[in-house]
């Protein structure tokens, strides 16, 4: 559950991408956020399934081996984003700044993180129930990747080299 919402992880992934999409000037890199951002949801499911799958039925006794007591307390086997340290969801997580080339740069990074966090994730694992989904997500985040990266490539080339860092369509206009 902890992965749920940390700063790189499904949560703050989709809000940031459905929301840096209201600033986008290009239909392809709108669709392409709109796209991303709702395949994040259902990637929060499939993690919250798992977490869900993996506690609903420990006893008292693994509950606190596990250190999972304190979460418990205050969510018995809820699913409740949190970081890994466990510090719950918020806005500050949502990198959105409107600019363009600032937010896909914004977004490749995150995906970079997510994948080395499943990576992590995978290297303690050993449940092939849950080897199997950690996989497919870290493979998507490969693909979000690359599909931010396109997107970066559209987007520099319809940029002009003056507006190249300071994106808003009237900037000349204004200037």
């Amino acid at each position: 559950m902890r992965y749920l919402s940390q700063r790189y992880g499904e949560l703050g992934a989709s809000l940031r991408y459905l929301s840096q999409r209201y600033s986008v000037p290009y239909p392809e890199i709108k669709a392409v956020l709109t796209d991303i951002g709702t395949e994040e949801l259902g990637h929060l499911e499939m993690i919250g399934t798992i977490v869900y799958q993996l506690t609903k039925n420990l006893s008292m006794e693994e509950i606190k081996k596990s250190g999972f007591d304190s979460y418990f307390v205050d969510h018995t086997t809820g699913i409740y984003p949190a970081s890994s340290s466990g510090m719950p969801f918020n806005a500050a997580a949502m990198q959105v700044k409107g600019d363009i080339i600032t937010d896909l740069h914004e977004n490749l990074a995150a995906e970079q993180k997510a994948r080395s966090t499943y990576d992590n994730i995978l290297r303690f694992c050993d449940d092939p129930d849950v080897i199997d989904p950690i996989r497919f997500l870290r493979a998507r985040e490969v693909v979000h990747y690359q599909r931010f990266g396109e997107s970066l490539r559209i987007v520099t080339d319809k940029l002009d080299s003056k507006n190249f860092y300071a994106f808003n369509p009237e900037f000349d206009k204004k200037n």
